[in-house]
């Protein structure tokens, strides 16, 4: 009962946020993203240095000797031929995301990842490593001292590990030595993709547009993009035409969804999810099987041998539900909440509840199961 109680309280206060946020107008600009104005992916080869005896075991990981090797060789270092063992050393892959109009001279974060055996990067430092765009031209280099989000502990039979430690990030480790080649300021023409497509949305859109700007320079294309005619808006430039829309504001519309998580049992719904009128049964099955083997000895003094006969109890037992309940259609999303809470199940089992009920035709929404 109180972990029933505990699930009607949650779904209520996300209820009371749904409709709160439902209500609300949103900015243009956390709606949409504008045509080229978008981040690039940045990755590199890199090693990092001055662990304390967590780094790759070299027998097992053979490139973090070579990228090591390269690295003294090119300051100078000549280790042609030497047996070197360190265990201080850990080979990583670094990526990063180089933001849109970022320039030269601009700092990123990074992020650090181990790819040998290495237990953990917490302390090490990580040595200059070019960072390459999906055309194999290099735009940044990162460098710094790494912060791990983890942290482990061992001893002779034992070991405990928080987090984890193979990885962390450098911040504001990556300094930008190239920017993308692209002239924003030349384009007439710019797209506003919406993050959730619907048309309603988009409507509502070219609608705010066209008022703030007191002219039609805006046309929606389709659920996803609307087109905005910059040469019509009257403004200097992109730039100038996009800061006086992006804090415009509407009230999207969202699509009935249910989204399920079955490893946690969390279940969110939107504040548009209809149930029409159904029937309900949902009883708990039990089923336990006890082994109890017997072991018959042979007589004294024959040449009988020791068998063991098999002997296996098996009980099945159904608790008592409440029967076919019935759920009534709701027109609101307290309706709804309303009418399954009357089932008395618990999170896991509602989930249960609510894919029968889809299957059955009877639950109007779209339903995502994580």
């Amino acid at each position: 009962m109180i972990a029933v109680i505990r699930q009607a309280v949650l779904l209520a206060a996300l209820l009371l946020v749904g409709s709160q946020v439902a209500a609300q107008s949103i900015r243009i600009k956390d709606l949409v993203e504008f045509d080229g104005v978008r981040g690039n992916d940045l990755v590199g080869y890199g090693l990092v240095v001055g662990l304390n005896g967590t780094g790759d075991g070299l027998r097992n990981a053979p490139f973090t000797e070579e990228i090591m090797t390269n690295i003294l060789e090119r300051l100078g270092v000549n280790v042609t031929g030497e047996q070197f063992r360190p265990r201080n050393v850990a080979a990583v892959i670094v990526t990063a995301t180089l933001p849109p109009f970022a320039r030269s001279g601009s700092r990123v974060d990074v992020t650090v990842s181990a790819i040998g055996d290495a237990d953990s990067l917490l302390g090490g430092t990580l040595v200059m490593t070019p960072l390459t765009a999906a055309d194999g031209e290099i735009y940044a280099v990162a460098q710094g001292t790494i912060i791990s989000g983890g942290v482990t502990a061992k001893g002779e039979a034992a070991q405990v590990t928080e987090g984890v430690p193979t990885a962390g990030v450098v911040p504001a480790g990556g300094r930008v030595e190239r920017e993308v080649d692209f002239d924003f300021t030349t384009m007439s023409q710019i797209r506003l993709a919406l993050r959730e497509p619907d048309f309603t949305t988009a409507l509502r859109i070219e609608n705010a547009v066209n008022r703030e700007i007191g002219r039609e320079v805006a046309q929606m294309l389709d659920a996803g993009t609307v087109l905005l005619d910059i040469s019509r808006t009257g403004r200097r430039s992109p730039a100038h035409a996009l800061s006086a829309i992006e804090n415009v504001t509407i009230t999207p519309e969202q699509k009935a969804r249910v989204v399920v998580d079955q490893a946690s049992g969390t279940i969110v719904m939107g504040s548009d999810v209809r149930i029409s009128e159904v029937a309900v049964s949902q009883n708990n099955l039990t089923l336990r099987i006890e082994e109890a083997p017997l072991v018959v000895q042979p007589n004294p003094f024959s040449d009988g041998q020791t068998v063991v006969v098999p002997r296996t109890g098996v009980a099945m037992q159904e608790e008592a539900g409440p029967g076919l309940a019935l759920v009534q259609g709701g027109t609101t999303l307290s309706d709804v909440i309303a009418g399954l809470n009357a089932l008395g199940v618990s999170a896991r089992d509602m989930i249960d509840i609510l894919k029968s009920i889809k299957a059955a035709g009877a639950l109007h929404a779209e339903f995502v199961v994580r």
